[in-house]
């Protein structure tokens, strides 16, 4: 099953674009550069939490899936060898040093916080109780829920084992189940 992004390439399309590149039409990367930047953008802002270092992170992450798109095979999505390079990116950059910080966390904005103070009260909850979680089932459910990434897909970007990301997918809803109970 293709699916088109913003801009109207699929996935058979993204690998002739990527044979295209490769071929030495490197104009063409810019394509796929448009249609991924702000969801690597956002992974570099859950990981490094503020926009110079996620603007720099987004950045490396290009470069280095364009030096390396001679082997992207076409085995799996593009999107999915893209977001194993900006997670492997990301982990290297924060060790030692930052903790993974979900999309969940971020701040939230409503512009008209009178009609929507019940939706707002409830993205607030989620928000805590996704930051309370332990941050492997974090990863693993911000890529499943805000990335619309499938497990397998999961997998292949984390590394951890299909049957892994199945597990912290099923315990981190389980754990939200049990903190949103009382809403």
């Amino acid at each position: 099953m293709n699916q088109t992004g913003s801009s109207g390439i699929d996935d058979i399309d993204e690998i002739r674009l990527v044979e295209q590149i490769v071929s030495g039409d490197k104009e063409l990367f810019r394509l796929l550069i448009r249609r991924y930047q702000q969801k690597v953008h956002a992974m570099g802002l859950s990981f490094f939490h503020n926009e110079d270092d996620a603007a720099d992170f987004t950045q490396d992450v290009f470069i280095r899936s364009y030096r390396s798109l001679v082997s992207f095979e076409g085995r799996s999505r593009f999107s999915t060898w893209l977001y194993r390079i900006a997670y492997n990116t990301a982990v290297n950059g924060i060790n030692r040093r930052r903790e993974y910080h979900s999309l969940a966390e971020e701040p939230l904005t409503e512009e008209n916080p009178e009609s929507q103070a019940l939706r707002f009260a409830a993205k607030e909850a989620v928000r805590d109780a996704v930051a309370e979680l332990p941050e492997k089932y974090r990863v693993c459910i911000d890529l499943y829920f805000f990335y619309s990434c499938s497990v397998k897909e999961i997998e292949g970007i984390t590394g951890f084992p299909e049957n892994t990301v199945k597990s912290h997918v099923f315990r981190a809803k389980k754990l939200l189940r049990e903190k949103l109970e009382n809403l």
